[in-house]
């Protein structure tokens, strides 16, 4: 599936802003047991997301702003849940819809021209609804929603997008989840041949 560098730097925000959701914590990650952390709990987590994802146009953040983005990330967690079209079409149009989307050429910050979907002056929730919006309508259209995935390993619950060829990536991370489960599963395999 070939997918334009702009969709795919939208992909990858939607990915890490879900992955800020306490409910996708896996354990060991620095949270006491049962007490789930939220990635996105303040302002200055707000400014540090948009930082490292570089949104464009963000300027003084505030409460309403984290919780309208807050509101985004669930949204998009509404998206990833399903793999239906049918439900996830009215989900993102609604998504887009409401942030006021206006496409428009930009080549800003030494970024060759891409296409911008938020409305000049858009609230960081409002550019996240419509750019990782319409990534997530390319994946509809598409007819690739089953690449959007929550990992496997039953104490994770990270989001991913499977882009391998044949969509057959189970887990968030081959390196950590899907190594520990393989390993797991040697371990018991040796344990019952042992006897």
């Amino acid at each position: 599936m070939l997918i334009p560098h702009d969709t795919r730097i939208a992909l990858d925000t939607v990915v890490d802003l879900l992955n800020t959701a306490p409910e996708s914590e896996p354990p060991g990650s620095g949270q006491p047991e049962g007490e789930p952390i939220d990635g996105l709990a303040d302002i200055a987590a707000l400014y540090d997301f948009a930082q490292r994802h570089r949104i464009s146009g963000v300027g003084e953040l505030h409460e309403k702003d984290l919780r309208a983005v807050q509101d985004v990330r669930t949204r998009f967690a509404a998206i990833f849940a399903t793999d239906d079209a049918q439900i996830a079409a009215p989900l993102v149009n609604a998504l887009i819809a409401a942030a006021g989307t206006t496409p428009q050429l930009s080549d800003h910050d030494g970024y060759d021209w891409h296409v911008h979907y938020f409305a000049p002056g858009a609230s960081i929730a409002d550019h996240l609804a419509a750019d990782c919006g319409m990534a997530l309508a390319f994946i509809v259209v598409a007819g690739e929603q089953e690449r959007l995935r929550r990992c496997e390993a039953p104490d994770c619950r990270h989001a991913f997008v499977d882009l391998s060829r044949n969509r057959s990536r189970r887990y968030c991370s081959s390196r950590t989840c899907g190594n520990r489960l393989h390993v797991a599963a040697y371990r018991a395999r040796r344990k019952e041949a042992a006897g």
